[in-house]
């Protein structure tokens, strides 16, 4: 039997233990993603690090607790600066080959690191922003720096909900789910505007935004209306179209031969 020190506090240790095994079996928490008690430890992810005095310089130095044995005397710090650096470099290697990993952010936040803004899909092409205040002309996206990082975000209640912001993303960064009557537009999984729906007059099934619907009438509205206004979703606009096409090339050619 040996005895260890861990964050200034004495524990007895077995010879051929890991610091790792010494501080789990005393409640002391290291965060670690590789290491399993039945496996031989590889130490691959590198978060168990701890600080320990370098053997010839003195000089505090991050170890791997999972593959460092104990020895008497060894003292053993779990936090301060050489340990917070190194789990930074730890959480921000593993965040390169795992970057959507929503349990590496929970870990790193337990322990303190801050990771920065997580990957949101966006590529900052401005294609949302551009459509919707040029084409669609309602405005309502922008780009603005949060924590020094630029990101799409919503202007106050000036969404519709036509959906062209998601239709012409590169990447789905922007999404638009459509439950029963009702439309969520989302980014980054945020929901940036919620609409009711309404039902086309054709097919019964709900096509397009109250708000989107009312935009348009008002954008419409300096031209003259000659037809009947009908809420009718593409499909059905384009079928009634066809038909109404139809007959009156066939009422032509009824008429013609007589004349």
């Amino acid at each position: 039997m040996i005895n260890v020190v861990i964050d200034g506090t004495s524990y007895p240790a077995d010879e051929g233990q890991t610091a790792l095994q010494v501080a789990r079996q005393n409640g002391i928490n290291i965060p670690t993603l590789c290491y399993h008690p039945a496996l031989k430890p590889s130490g691959s992810c590198k978060l168990c690090a701890v600080e320990v005095s370098g053997r010839t310089s003195g000089r505090p130095i991050a170890m791997l607790s999972c593959i460092l044995k104990v020895t008497e005397g060894l003292e053993i710090k779990t936090t301060g600066p050489v340990v917070d650096a190194a789990r930074v470099r730890a959480f921000k290697n593993l965040l390169r080959m795992a970057p959507q990993s929503q349990r590496l952010r929970r870990m790193a936040d337990a322990y303190g690191v801050d990771l920065g803004p997580p990957p949101d899909g966006c590529v900052r092409c401005r294609l949302c922003v551009r459509v919707c205040k040029e084409i669609v002309g309602a405005g309502a996206l922008k780009m603005e720096k949060v924590d020094g990082v630029l990101f799409v975000v919503p202007e106050v209640d000036r969404c519709i909900g036509c959906g062209t912001c998601a239709n012409i993303c590169p990447t789905g960064a922007i999404r638009v789910e459509d439950q029963e009557n009702v439309r969520s537009v989302m980014i980054r999984d945020v929901v940036i505007g919620k609409h009711p729906l309404e039902r086309c007059e054709g097919c019964g099934r709900w096509f397009a935004t109250t708000r989107f619907m009312d935009f348009i009438e008002q954008r419409t509205a300096p031209h003259p209306h000659v037809k009947e206004t009908h809420k009718y979703c593409p499909t059905c606009a384009k079928l009634f179209s066809d038909r109404t096409r139809a007959v009156s090339e066939h009422s032509v050619k009824v008429i013609l031969p007589g004349h």
